[in-house]
């Protein structure tokens, strides 16, 4: 699952400006989420009557989800709509409920982005069709970000707990032992640049998603979110953290100045300038497709650790499978979400390669001792389980996070360009942040 959320939704800003407004300033006491329970014999009986369904979603195994539903459920047709992603896909949706007609019955939503549409009502609360009982079935981190005490706004479809994916070719040349804690990172970084200046123990020109995820992992919390109550700080203790050892590393020119998902990024990832990736667990596929030269040089292991023996990690990247509420056939489209996020979907998906953020499948002796032939054979699902298990789940995203992230590269990323510091420009996306969201009427506390 390759993740488009570094380059983030800027013609969607003004949409989501004029809808977050409204909200915040309590335009309409009308909640459009469901209020009335339905029971598993209403959504048997939507299924022996039949209808149609249409899904807006780009994640590939669905296809075969699709398909498989419809055997089972022959009354039924799934519309799979999959040509959008990214941008173009969330400036759709919002289109669609903007102008009221066409919204789709199930749309896929990142984690980041669910908080936006959620507050403006633009998502079905799935509660009253049972959601809040599968909360046991999913780990913590996908839960908390589809949940929102009682409300359930989606059903998580795959998950991105972290990982160090490292290459052991260039590793095992000048004899670097793979870090378990960023200091140890940090000197690795230094051996290996001294080693052979043209490489770099990892790149980054500054991502919005890739800097909360680290934030996440180091304890930090700089958002705090309660309705439309929001507080923004990045000067916590888990802050610092980061801040220190990314520093040292941009100082240094230790990091090579490539976008990530670019020609040279795959170049560098093939030929071992670029020798560590930190990132979800839904890599593997794009290494196995974007670097096939590479095969068996590279490996993954646990994320290192701010303190050491901590075994804290972070999500980075993962969606859902939400009910617009504008949306038709509810009973329907809940049974499809359902089916392929808690049901007998989610092996379907699994074994096309999907990341799970299910605990059976997890856990399941199965998943764990795949073999990764593009990773020496090593079973890499071992590292992405327990990954999952460590993740905290008191994390909370902007629910305007799509605009905050999209002017990180004018803020954190004059860091990476510029003399300007890691904090000063941490304190410089708080600060636009801060303003942003007072416009939208949100209170934010000091």
């Amino acid at each position: 699952m390759r993740r488009t959320t570094g380059r983030l939704l800027r013609g969607l800003a003004l949409l989501s400006t004029l809808a977050l407004g409204a909200t915040a300033c309590g335009s309409s006491d009308d909640d459009s989420s469901d209020t009335k329970a339905v029971s598993a014999g209403d959504i048997q009986a939507a299924l022996k009557k039949g209808g149609s369904v249409t899904v807006w979603a780009w994640e590939p195994t669905l296809k075969s989800v699709a398909a498989d539903f419809e055997k089972k459920y022959p009354k039924v047709k799934i519309n799979l709509v999959s040509e959008r992603s990214g941008d173009k896909h969330y400036t759709a949706l919002s289109n669609a409920i903007s102008a009221g007609k066409g919204v789709p019955d199930v749309a896929q939503v990142e984690y980041f982005a669910l908080g936006q549409y959620s507050l403006t009502k633009g998502l079905s609360d799935l509660a009253p069709y049972g959601a809040g009982k599968l909360a046991s079935k999913f780990t913590p981190g996908p839960w908390n970000a589809v949940s929102d005490g009682d409300k359930v706004y989606g059903l998580p479809m795959d998950s991105g707990p972290m990982a160090l994916f490292y290459n052991k070719k260039v590793f095992d040349k000048y004899k670097i032992a793979v870090p378990t804690t960023w200091d140890e990172y940090l000197d690795a970084a230094r051996k290996l640049h001294k080693a052979d200046p043209k490489a770099y123990i990892a790149n980054d020109l500054g991502d919005a998603g890739f800097t909360t995820s680290m934030l996440w992992q180091a304890g930090s919390r700089p958002y705090k979110v309660d309705g439309t109550k929001v507080a923004i700080n990045f000067d916590d203790a888990g802050a610092k953290k980061f801040e220190t050892v990314w520093q040292k590393l941009i100082s240094e020119k230790l990091l090579a100045p490539v976008s990530g998902w670019t020609d040279d990024w795959y170049k560098g990832l093939g030929d071992g300038t670029i020798a560590t990736l930190a990132t979800g667990a839904w890599m593997p596929a794009n290494f196995e497709t974007g670097v096939p030269n590479a095969k068996g040089d590279w490996r993954a292991a646990a994320m290192p650790a701010w303190t050491k023996g901590d075994k804290a990690s972070a999500e980075n990247g993962g969606s859902s499978l939400a009910l617009p509420a504008l949306g038709k056939n509810k009973e329907l489209a809940y049974a499809f979400v359902e089916y392929a996020n808690a049901g007998d979907g989610v092996a379907t998906r699994v074994s096309e390669g999907a990341f799970p953020a299910t605990v059976a499948e997890l856990q399941s002796t199965e998943f764990k001792n795949k073999e990764f032939p593009y990773f020496g054979g090593q079973k890499a699902n071992e590292i992405f389980a327990e990954s999952a298990a460590n993740v905290a789940d008191d994390w909370s995203y902007l629910p305007f996070q799509p605009y905050a992230n999209s002017i990180f590269n004018d803020t954190v990323g004059k860091a990476y360009v510029s003399s300007t510091t890691l904090a000063d420009g941490l304190k410089a996306w708080q600060e636009a942040s801060v303003k942003y969201g007072e416009e939208q009427g949100f209170t934010i506390e000091k």
